[in-house]
């Protein structure tokens, strides 16, 4: 299993346009590629120097080929339709990791 993260920094002037704009529109479509299992958003909390919020948006996926297919298929499309919705209001890096162990808090 493996996690595809996105850290986004979005300028506080459109951050909740743009939160609405990821929750119901780029997160699905991301997903509705077929590549992904499942997705979480999360709001980093910590204050930027550069200003802004960041949230952190990890995609679950199986395996290494298909994100590799993803990269392949439809990442630039999906690059591209935020790019021409909030050009110059974000910046972002991907990371990409190898689930190692999950564990759960057991019930008393």
């Amino acid at each position: 299993m493996y996690v595809y993260n996105i850290t986004t920094n979005i300028e506080g002037s459109c951050e909740q346009e743009w939160l609405l704009w990821m929750q119901e529109t780029h997160i699905p479509e991301t997903l509705e590629t077929g590549k992904f299992l499942s997705a979480k958003m999360c709001k980093v909390l910590v204050e930027e120097e550069m200003g802004g919020v960041t949230y952190s948006v990890q995609y679950m996926v199986e395996t290494k080929e298909a994100l590799e297919a993803f990269y392949k298929e439809d990442s630039v499309n999906l690059k591209n339709k935020m790019n021409s919705k909030y050009a110059g209001k974000f910046v972002f890096f991907e990371t990409e990791m190898k689930l190692i162990d999950k564990q759960f808090a057991s019930k008393n």
